[in-house]
């Protein structure tokens, strides 16, 4: 028996009903088992699932009474404060590599031991032979999400020792997916840009004298150009993205994918999936969409009034996307700053002024202290809220020419430092297959056979 086409939907339509009754649960329920959904406790703080020494990653302090109260912002790298890493990198070399180096061996390199690993780096930078032709420009995604993790599942196959899990192969495949990330983004953005837009093709070899950033943007530009200033902001960006606390969700699943004992394609391409998310790496979209959507509504730029009022609306979901939220604005662990949207807005500031953008970042700036202020008062939030990194990245990214098809893959090209440091703790400390416990809340059920069901 077929069905046509319209019974097909109708059947579709059914089964979609039925799955969504079936998965349906009571929400009181999570309160009476003292569930800690979303690995939240009832304050929002997350539920303590692993150590790690890492990054460090503080938005209280205790006072003399030992309670927790609302800090400045402040974000540790292996025990190194990152204000302290990207001021002492102002005025002297790109710092991606270093900050990568620091997160998976623990400490500062010496200028030797910098590059060395710098040329390790750039000797791993290079594809297989005819991956480009043979995997990136089969089949390209329009999502460059997607495309990344495409060529991380099938650099697998390009590995004689891909299911190696000691720590120095597994430290070899890091440093390998570190270095080709950049061009495996960057690549699958022309091909899309040439096939699904109709554009020409142009595909730039990475340069080994140039740093990851600088290879970012000179691969990315089509005429390959790209100022000083262009690529110090987005190698602080970059250095800002790189790691995070093991907590985060994309990081978490790298422990929770590691734990079972599978190969570094797998636990990245299960990362990748996770940063994807609107909810994480695809929140810096959601702020550039919401600016554009201000600027539409909001006539004058320098009007305060104006832009508390439509924020309101935004807020009471009359406005933008009606869910409520005007987005960038606060975070799970930062309350009075966020140390990454501080050094990122000083970035964003500088380009702004090279870019002739000013009156963009003087809006940024507003609405970010006027949003909080309505935030505050709509919710009658008792705890402080800040702007998070996501709020200044797109508009940053944005004027460095960079698409929005390649914002999260950005912060993938970043991330991965630090999801390769904490695969390499998981896998150093052997610890047990991560595995949590849900409470079944449905009935059990007597079997009833085929022909003796209802409809």
């Amino acid at each position: 028996m077929s069905f046509t086409a319209t019974e097909q939907d109708a059947k579709i339509r059914e089964l979609v009903e039925f799955s969504r009754r079936s998965g349906k649960i009571d929400l009181s329920l999570y309160q009476e088992y003292d569930v800690k959904r979303g690995l939240r406790d009832n304050t929002g703080k997350g539920v303590l699932t692993g150590l790690t020494e890492i990054s460090d990653v503080m938005g209280t302090t205790l006072n003399d009474e030992g309670e927790s109260v609302p800090s400045e912002g402040r974000l540790y790298y292996q025990g190194y404060n990152v204000n302290d890493l990207v001021g002492g990198m102002k005025n002297r070399r790109f710092g991606f590599e270093e900050i990568t180096y620091l997160l998976l061996f623990g400490s500062l390199p010496t200028e030797k031991q910098l590059n060395d690993f710098i040329e390790i780096l750039s000797s791993y930078r290079e594809l297989p032979e005819e991956f480009t032709r043979d995997v990136i420009m089969k089949a390209p995604s329009c999502n460059m999400m997607n495309s990344l993790q495409k060529c991380i599942l099938t650099l697998y196959s390009y590995d004689a020792h891909a299911d190696d899990i000691s720590i120095p192969n597994i430290l070899r495949q890091a440093l390998s997916m570190i270095a080709k990330m950049p061009l495996l983004a960057v690549y699958s953005y022309h091909t899309h840009r040439h096939y699904h837009l109709g554009q020409n093709l142009i595909i730039r070899n990475p340069k080994p004298e140039l740093s990851l950033a600088e290879n970012l943007l000179q691969m990315l530009h089509p005429d390959g150009q790209y100022t000083q200033l262009e690529a110090k902001v987005l190698d602080t960006a970059l250095i800002l993205h790189a790691e995070h606390g093991g907590g985060n969700n994309s990081t978490f699943t790298t422990h929770v994918v590691s734990s079972t004992g599978t190969d570094s394609y797998s636990a990245v391409a299960a990362s990748l999936g996770s940063l994807k998310g609107p909810k994480h790496g695809g929140a810096n979209l959601k702020v550039l969409q919401m600016f554009e959507d201000i600027k539409e509504n909001v006539h004058n730029w320098d009007n305060e009034d104006e832009i508390r009022a439509y924020l309101n609306k935004i807020l009471d979901r009359e406005a933008f996307d009606h869910a409520g939220l005007i987005y960038g604005m606060g975070h799970a662990v930062y309350t009075l700053s966020d140390p990454r949207c501080v050094i990122l807005k000083e970035y964003a500031k500088k380009l702004s002024i090279e870019k002739d953008m000013e009156d963009e970042f003087h809006l940024y700036e507003n609405v970010e202290r006027i949003g909080k202020e309505c935030m505050i008062h709509k919710r009658r939030l008792v705890k402080p809220i800040c702007a998070n990194v996501d709020f200044y990245s797109g508009f940053v990214y944005s004027m460095l020419d960079f698409p929005r098809e390649l914002f999260t893959p950005l912060f993938a090209i970043a991330r991965i430092s630090g999801w390769s440091a904490h695969r390499i703790e998981e896998m150093v400390n052997g610890g047990k297959i991560i595995r949590p416990a849900y409470k079944y809340v449905g009935h059990h059920r007597r079997y009833i056979q085929l022909e003796n069901r209802e409809d």
